[in-house]
């Protein structure tokens, strides 16, 4: 990537200049096939014999998951679809919904995923008008609901297809790959497109790759509308593993895994004990409590990663560990770019405290019919130039002297409790240094109020909130500290902030 000194870092020293390159630009390195799907017809070819993925009992060998989905691609040009076009994938996790992602991506379109079985219809409706999906792939079991406009189609994917050869279509590394839809401020979550050219700087780097090879192992776990389900699904895929697609039984999946994508929430209910297969473990989505952290890297190469949807699964890793003295989130993926600025987008110098904006090939093509979002999100690179495009991820940060990201929470964490700007995340990073503490999370209940939660339910509360009142200010001491079992997760694996409000609110009505 061409670099653009000293114009807009002229303020800085010349040392910072200088490490502002070092430490915010990953490798340049070649993606050896811009198109995800050919990187997964590759392994086809390879190994037409080698298992796929399994399911339940049931299994799909390369070959047949790939004649499968061309016959599917085949249908769904027939029925008109073109590059460039959303196809909705409204599915629960399956061999079909891989048969359908697959099939989607061999026509030029872009899959639009939704876990049917979990999604309000209502949202579904949102999606289909706002990625205007005029097919949408499911299975007959869950046809009735799905919310299809006149003049739209449906297809079944348990419905057999006639034999046919993939389309020839012209896609290109920046049409779209997939789909994901992102909560949104007004209520309503935001469709985010995202490219080939995106999702294969990711999956076919190190070590976005995960060192996954042929025959390997890989827990399908997450939410197929998350986007590191794709990292899951096609990181395996593409690098001829075999996807082991979970049940109802999370840790049934995980135990005979080599390789483990989750969020913290979702790794935190598998015992690593219990995982002996597994080798290599990455963790993004929330931040990851350094116990837990620790815990998995004594026995397999634990990646602590971050990075939104809109900068394609990850932008940032960092091999941990458990000598480590800092849970970092690392430096950039490769040909990818992260620059800690002020609020007037200048440079900061290392190890000030910034706002994290991303560069280079994760930056994802943006949102759908949302002008407005785009131009706050959004905006022109002035460090790589040449057009290109960064995008600001309201995550706060700042580089360790060794040239690392340290990760402080998000600008949206920061509240004011009696008048006192609070990160949300340091109070609960020292909760999780108490003795036996695996998770917390900290909450504002009100302007003059914060509530922990900490779990297992054996934690106790008032050392708790006295390791708090040791390490921070007064106004950063939670007025509650709530031992829990586990916390409540949302359908994407993460914690479910708005149930553990509901639950204050229950407990203190009844104290009341």
């Amino acid at each position: 990537m061409p670099l653009r000194t000293p114009g807009p870092l002229g303020h800085l020293t010349p040392r910072d200049q200088r490490l502002f390159w070092q430490y915010g630009r990953g490798p340049t390195v070649p993606v050896p096939d811009p198109l995800v799907h050919r990187a997964v017809e590759r392994q086809a070819a390879a190994a037409p014999h080698a298992v796929a993925a399994e399911h339940l009992g049931d299994r799909i060998t390369y070959g047949e998951l790939d004649r499968h989905a061309d016959a599917l691609a085949a249908r769904l040009a027939r029925e008109g679809v073109r590059p460039g076009d959303h196809v909705g994938l409204f599915v629960r996790r399956s061999i079909p919904m891989l048969v359908g992602l697959l099939g989607i991506l061999k026509a030029g379109a872009a899959y639009v995923p939704q876990d049917i079985g979990l999604t309000p219809p209502d949202q579904l409706a949102h999606v289909v008008r706002t990625a205007r999906t005029r097919v949408v792939l499911t299975v007959a079991e869950h046809a009735h609901r799905v919310p299809l406009p006149d003049g739209h189609l449906m297809i079944t994917l348990d419905e057999p297809q006639p034999y046919g050869t993939r389309p020839r279509t012209r896609t290109g590394p920046d049409d779209g790959c997939y789909v994901l839809f992102t909560s949104g401020t007004t209520g309503r979550p935001n469709g985010v497109k995202v490219t080939h050219r995106n999702v294969a700087n990711i999956l076919l780097t190190e070590p976005g790759g995960l060192g996954i090879r042929p025959g390997d192992r890989v827990a399908q776990l997450l939410n197929v509308a998350f986007d590191m389900a794709a990292w899951e699904i096609l990181g395996c895929l593409t690098h001829g593993g075999t996807l082991v697609i979970r049940g109802k039984d999370i840790a049934a999946a995980a135990r005979t895994a080599d390789v483990i994508v989750a969020t913290p929430t979702v790794l935190s209910g598998i015992d690593p004990a219990a995982c002996p297969r597994v080798r290599t473990v990455a963790v993004a989505g929330e931040p990851c409590p350094r116990p837990l952290a620790d815990r998995w890297a004594r026995t397999a190469a634990f990646h602590n990663c971050c990075g939104p949807t809109e900068t394609t699964i990850v932008n940032t890793m960092q091999r941990h560990r458990p000598s480590d003295p800092l849970l970092s989130i690392g430096r950039p993926t490769p040909n990818n770019t992260v620059y800690v600025l002020d609020a007037g987008r200048r440079p900061l110098p290392i190890g000030e405290v910034g706002e994290m904006w991303a560069g280079g090939d994760c930056v994802s093509a943006g949102y759908l019919g949302n002008d407005a979002l785009n131009a706050e999100r959004y905006a022109p690179d002035p460090f790589l130039g040449a057009g290109r495009r960064m995008f600001r991820t309201r995550d706060l940060g700042r580089w360790t002297p060794d040239g690392t990201l340290e990760h402080l929470g998000r600008t949206d964490d920061q509240v004011k409790v009696r008048g006192f700007r609070v990160e949300l995340d340091s109070v609960s990073s020292v909760l999780e240094r108490v003795e036996g503490c695996l998770r917390a999370v900290t909450l504002k209940r009100d302007s003059r109020t914060l509530v922990s939660f900490v779990c297992p339910a054996d934690v106790d509360p008032d050392t708790a909130r006295r390791a708090v009142a040791d390490a921070l200010p007064y106004y950063c001491v939670p007025e509650h500290v709530m031992p829990l079992p586990f916390l409540p997760e949302t359908d994407r694996g993460k914690i479910d902030k708005q149930a553990l409000l509901r639950m204050v609110e229950e407990r203190m009505a009844v104290a009341r």
